[in-house]
């Protein structure tokens, strides 16, 4: 079992940066895949990325060439970093985790670990 919590969350302007946080306790984070998930308010949560241990990641659309995950096993982090940011990156973000491996983790439904979420507001 692993326990997730997230930070780094808060207001930016469009075209700037953030980078989430996501840490993880309990047993060790190896095994996972960790996902990140956004949803704004009346949308259904949308995939964001995912990433497994030594694996290469991959991203919804919306993100692809401006978000990237990654992780430090040794620090029990998952970080999601955020460039670019448009005002319809506003939402909140939540950081996911499954046992094992999985390179197609793009629906919620898959993860069974979720952290509390932290907001990101873009301003235009």
């Amino acid at each position: 079992q692993v326990q997730l919590v997230e930070s780094g969350g808060g207001l930016v302007q469009a075209g700037g940066s953030l980078r989430l946080s996501c840490a993880a306790s309990g047993r060790t984070i190896s095994p996972y895949t960790y996902g990140w998930f956004r949803q704004a308010p009346g949308k259904e949560r949308e995939f964001v990325a995912a990433l497994w241990n030594g694996g290469m990641p991959y991203y919804g659309d919306s993100v692809k060439g401006r978000f990237t995950i990654s992780r430090d096993n040794a620090k029990n982090t998952v970080y999601l970093q955020m460039n670019s940011l448009k005002p319809e990156d506003t939402a909140v973000y939540y950081c996911a985790a499954v046992l094992g491996y999985c390179d197609s983790c793009y629906s919620p439904r898959k993860y069974g670990y979720w952290g509390q979420g932290t907001q990101v507001t873009v301003s235009s």
